[in-house]
């Protein structure tokens, strides 16, 4: 088989497991189909030249824990030099990893005044022992700045030389050099489609940038070349329905507010006419209280409370017109107040349809079912095994009476982290539902499912789950099952349910499965 016929198989590979083609699923994608055609690649191995230069017994470790990546063999070796702290190392190195790397992204078009003050404020930042809320703080000012920064106009004096560097922007528009090159033209032309679509990927209502906006963002203002390329053009797609989500979820938020202020409203006013003798007094009681209101939660609501405010000062103006008219004018705001309870009504029912759990940012119980049905047509076409591994909060109710909801919340949030941390690249994790997760585990047996299983159940044991300076113990019980022994993919995910009660029923914080 040749080189080619294994990038074309990587390709397909990709597109029947529904990831996008990125460097790393490309990567993993391609040692796959070399594995299966026997070509023998050194770059599928990066860790066999390290691996051998250590001890034997580190050697059996790697093989037992399932390292294969180097970002894995990275947190071992750490974890072994640093047993006090595992869950702090592991967290400080990943946030330090996402800072440095967009720092370098930037510093690669550092030419301008507003990214060497934000550099400046960065290096103080890191010499001061930052915490991982301040690394992920500066980041997030690191992805708004790349993602929103244009240096198309240094095109314009590549051949001249004459370059202000304290302030080339300035510089360029002064020359206004015209471009006659029919090629330049075009290069130009494309340069500012690329740029206003990045700027159409922008959130025109949420607050901020996701991750994988600004990094195909990035992309295309680094090659504005690849707009022609399919799968970018697939990426591309998928940051504007992000986008699109982004945007939802803050309207959301908004309308929740924008609601709250008309129910407010609505029932005053009512009030007021029934003690018409004080409907002045009550007005003006009307006005600071959407004052105040404004204040505490209508940030992202400005423009629809200065309507409301106004409103009321109008209301305060014409007392005598408002005592005939105001029962009409409260059932047309009731009216309104229903048609927003519609749209958020709407919101949600455009929520359900995400792939992605609200809470955990997981798979939800949607997409988990489309992954297995996925993984069971590459099961009956190619014979590729998994592994399924059901996990279960142990006395999960118990924190939610104890602690209250949010709490609750706190410990789902923390076992989301703790399963992407154990988990590889290409095992599928999600929220099966309430306190109820699974994994799905690629090329992986029943054996493989346990020591994946035993990891996270020690993780979790372990771990400082805290929640207004108060420690939740919290424990957890898997279930284990191998899509190989068993009849149908319905079998395997009943018998791993089977497996998880089972592990509950003989005293929870255990991983069961057939042995």
């Amino acid at each position: 088989m040749t080189i080619q016929s294994i990038i074309k198989n990587s390709i397909k590979r990709l597109e029947l497991e529904g990831k996008l083609l990125t460097p790393d699923f490309y990567a993993e994608a391609f040692c796959k189909e070399a594995a299966k055609s026997g070509m023998k690649v050194e770059d599928c191995h990066p860790l066999d030249k390290f691996t051998q230069t250590l001890h034997k017994d580190f050697q059996k470790e790697l093989t037992q824990y399932r390292i294969t990546t180097m970002n894995e063999l990275v947190r071992f070796l750490i974890s072994k030099l640093n047993r006090t702290n595992q869950n702090h190392c592991a967290e400080m190195l990943d946030g330090q990893i996402q800072f440095t790397k967009r720092v370098l992204h930037v510093v690669e078009v550092l030419h301008n005044k507003e990214a060497a003050e934000l550099a400046k404020k960065s290096i103080e930042m890191l010499a001061q022992t930052p915490t991982i809320a301040q690394l992920e703080q500066f980041r997030q000012l690191w992805i708004n700045f790349i993602t929103t920064y244009d240096d198309a106009f240094l095109q314009r004096l590549s051949s001249l030389g004459r370059v202000d560097t304290g302030n080339l922007k300035e510089s360029i528009e002064n020359l206004r050099i015209p471009i006659s090159s029919a090629d330049a033209f075009n290069n130009l032309d494309l340069m500012k489609i690329s740029s206003l679509l990045i700027s159409s990927l922008v959130p025109s209502i949420a607050s901020s940038f996701n991750e994988d906006i600004a990094n195909i963002s990035r992309k295309i203002k680094d090659d504005p070349s690849i707009l022609g390329n399919e799968s970018v053009i697939d990426e591309i797609k998928a940051a504007i329905a992000l986008r699109i989500a982004l945007d939802k979820d803050s309207l959301k938020e908004m309308l929740e507010s924008i609601d709250g202020v008309l129910d407010k409203l609505s029932l005053r006013l009512i009030d007021m006419i029934e003690k018409s003798d004080n409907s002045t007094t009550e007005i003006r009681k009307i006005k600071d209280e959407l004052e105040a209101y404004s204040e505490e939660s209508t940030k992202n609501f400005t423009l629809s409370h200065k309507k409301l405010f106004t409103i009321a000062l109008a209301l305060e103006e014409n007392t005598q017109l408002l005592s005939s008219d105001l029962r009409g004018h409260s059932e047309e705001i009731t009216i309104l107040s229903q048609r927003v309870r519609q749209l958020e009504n709407e919101l949600k029912a455009a929520q359900e349809e995400s792939k992605e759990d609200f809470l955990t940012k997981l798979y939800n119980k949607r997409a988990l079912d489309e992954f297995m049905n996925i993984k069971e047509s590459e099961f009956e076409r190619y014979g590729h095994n998994f592994s399924v591994v059901m996990f279960d909060i142990d006395y999960f109710k118990a924190v939610n009476d104890t602690f209250g909801h949010d709490a609750g919340d706190a410990v789902l949030t923390a076992f989301a982290k703790i399963l992407k941390k154990e988990g590889r690249i290409e095992d599928i994790l999600g929220r099966f539902g309430g306190e109820e997760f699974m994994a799905i585990l690629s090329e992986t047996d029943t054996e493989g499912g346990v020591i994946f299983a035993e990891k996270v159940r020690k993780h979790v044991e372990q771990a400082k789950f805290m929640y207004r300076d108060q420690r939740i113990s919290v424990t957890v019980s898997a279930g284990v099952s191998e899509r190989k022994q068993h009849s149908s993919l319905n079998v395997t995910l009943k018998s791993a349910d089977e497996y998880l009660y089972s592990a509950k029923k003989d005293g929870r914080n255990r991983v069961a499965y057939k042995k």
